[in-house]
């Protein structure tokens, strides 16, 4: 299903829908888990959001089995911490994490917008920029770049890096398109 090079947009929700995060310290060790397993498995991240009860991830990567390890590597590391701080046992995630390939020229710079934009559809917060555990804050200039690989379309909105972040900002003065969340979402 993936494909070297492609990005793709990875859900992962809580079994049961049942919350996956319960304190600053949990969306934390999740992310530290999430940037070493890119790093050990050369994928790309774009874009993320943790909700209480899913995540939303947006990759890029660089072999075929790049997503599957870091899911894999993701699940053992944090459903360990998490059963052992909270004392308790069994499946956190609900099954195996759900996968769309994203049509980059068309539709990547939505996926960044929904992914972003969820805690503010989930009427958590006003703007995306309000919202600690997602990635707008780097992706709009607001906190400094780290842990997060600009896609080339990204990095296409503007040459200069302020005007880029400017750029992006603006794209969240709209609404997604009713096509727009089909193709994300369907």
């Amino acid at each position: 299903m993936f494909q070297a090079g492609v990005p793709c947009h990875v859900i992962s929700r809580g079994n049961n829908r049942q919350d996956c995060f319960i304190n600053y310290n949990d969306y934390l060790f999740y992310l530290k888990c999430l940037n070493e397993a890119c790093l050990k498995h050369n994928v790309a991240l774009h874009a993320y959001v943790l909700m209480t009860n899913h995540v939303h991830l947006l990759f890029t990567p660089s072999c075929k089995q790049g997503i599957s390890k870091v899911m894999q590597s993701i699940g053992r590391r944090y459903v360990y911490y998490f059963n052992k701080t909270y004392q308790r046992t069994g499946t956190l995630w609900e099954g195996r994490f759900k996968a769309r390939i994203i049509d980059a020229e068309r539709y990547l710079l939505s996926c960044y917008r929904y992914i972003e934009l969820n805690p503010v559809r989930a009427n958590m917060v006003a703007t995306p920029g309000d919202y600690l555990w997602s990635s707008y804050g780097v992706n709009a200039g607001i906190k400094p770049r780290k842990n997060l690989s600009p896609h080339p379309l990204y990095q296409s909105l503007a040459s200069d890096e302020n005007q880029r972040h400017f750029a992006y900002q603006a794209l969240f003065n709209r609404e997604l398109t009713d096509d727009e969340l089909n193709e994300i979402t369907s």
